[in-house]
């Protein structure tokens, strides 16, 4: 009864807003903070080597790479969320390390719900894609519980998510059984072999993470930041894993709009596709820089 209620009283609050914004075509912007928390555990015993100054030079660097800001510009069934531009402020790591690591995290998105559409611009290495992707059905829970989130009233629902495979913003050390099954198999397809130097081999990616997110039915889009999406209202917070997306400002009905474009530039390719793509440049990179046998290493 009290899920039944609370989907009551969403419904009830879309139906309200969709009155009020059906004598316009209206247009939004919502800016979004994000952050997710880095365990150096998950580096293994790389991690536990650094001492804390070392490890205060990585946060530093990396902290480019997980706080950012974002620009959803949304309608009615499309939207486009951008990292806002900043200048590199120094010791933030400089360009060259910004510049590497923007290969292996995603680029501005367009989503059309309409259409259930997913467009990632994407530049890996100086060459540009667009990964084209279907927008997956997710199975939300909502729940009863509401929070003020500025001057909008959010309702909680919960979702369970496939995560994927080469998301680095989830990854994290390998657990004791999978450990063990990496250390079994190593010794059954070469004894001989010393311990891998590549540090991709400590590493994994969860299969799934429980999402958390709050929408506003006040205002009637089912859209949300990032890849979030398919609830009675906009999405002003999500908490994934370690990461947590929150709204700041919401613009409704700006005076200059931005235009909702649907990007058309780079090589067209599915998202399995781009994923082998990356996983041939990471194992190329491993035998260039000595992670393999008969790469060409630093070793003297």
């Amino acid at each position: 009864m009290r899920v039944t209620f609370a989907r009551t009283i969403s419904l009830l609050f879309l139906l309200l807003s969709t009155v009020l914004f059906a004598q316009q075509d209206f247009q939004g912007q919502a800016i979004y903070q994000t952050k997710t928390t880095v365990n150096f555990d998950d580096f293994g015993r790389r991690g536990n080597q650094m001492t804390e100054q070392q490890k205060k030079r990585v946060m530093d660097m990396m902290k480019n790479m997980f706080e950012k800001t974002y620009v959803l510009d949304f309608n009615r069934t499309e939207s486009t969320y951008k990292e806002e531009e900043v200048l590199d402020t120094p010791g933030a790591g400089g360009s060259p390390w910004r510049g590497m690591m923007s290969s292996f995290t995603g680029g501005d998105q367009y989503k059309n719900v309409k259409e259930k559409l997913l467009l990632q611009e994407q530049e890996f290495f100086g060459k540009q894609f667009l990964v084209k992707d279907s927008l997956k059905t997710l199975e939300w829970k909502l729940g009863t519980e509401t929070k003020q989130i500025g001057q909008y009233t959010c309702f909680k629902a919960t979702t369970t998510m496939p995560v994927d495979e080469m998301d680095f913003m989830k990854m994290r050390r390998r657990g004791p059984r999978a450990e063990e099954s990496k250390k079994e198999n190593t010794v059954a397809q070469d004894s001989s072999k010393a311990e891998s130097d590549n540090p991709m081999d400590d590493l994994e990616v969860p299969k799934f993470v429980i999402v958390s997110a709050w929408y506003t039915p006040q205002i009637p889009v089912s859209t949300g930041p990032a890849e979030y999406h398919g609830l009675p209202g906009l999405i002003l917070e999500v908490q994934a894993d370690r990461t947590v997306i929150l709204c700041t400002k919401i613009v409704m009905n700006p005076q200059e709009k931005t235009e909702i474009k649907r990007p058309d530039t780079g090589e067209v390719v599915t998202r399995e596709e781009y994923n082998t793509i990356m996983k041939d440049k990471i194992e190329e990179m491993r035998q260039m820089y000595g992670g393999g046998r008969g790469g060409r290493g630093r070793r003297n």
